[in-house]
């Protein structure tokens, strides 16, 4: 069974940057995918980035790309250049046997962590 913990979230100044972790365990199978998403109370939950291990492959979605990254094991989100409407909760997700490259669709992961608080306020 795998199991995702954040950590990391908390204040940072608009325009400043923070790092987030998933502490990751219990994966058995060789092809799976980290996924990184946030929620807004009332809106949908939104994919930001994710990364399958076959291949190595990471996939960043437009409003993120270019501002956040995540390493190629997906246990990390860096977020620079934070914006205020970005103070939202961050979840890190997982899909344990995976077929393909990964997305950034929720419906694509079975496995969530608890979510981490981010607040971007000067």
């Amino acid at each position: 069974q795998v199991q995702l913990v954040e950590s990391g979230g908390g204040l940072v100044q608009p325009g400043g940057s923070l790092r987030l972790s998933c502490a990751a365990s219990g994966f058995n199978s060789e092809y799976h995918y980290i996924g990184w998403f946030r929620q807004a109370p009332g809106k949908e939950r939104e994919g930001l980035a994710c990364s399958s291990s076959r291949n190595s492959r990471i996939y960043y979605a437009d409003s993120v790309k270019g501002r956040f990254t995540i390493p190629r094991n997906g246990l990390y989100l860096q977020m620079n250049m934070l914006k205020r409407e970005e103070s939202v909760v961050y979840y890190c997700a997982a899909r344990n046997k995976a077929l393909r490259a990964c997305g950034v669709l929720t419906f694509e992961y079975d496995i969530w962590g608890h979510g981490s608080q981010v607040t971007v306020s000067s």
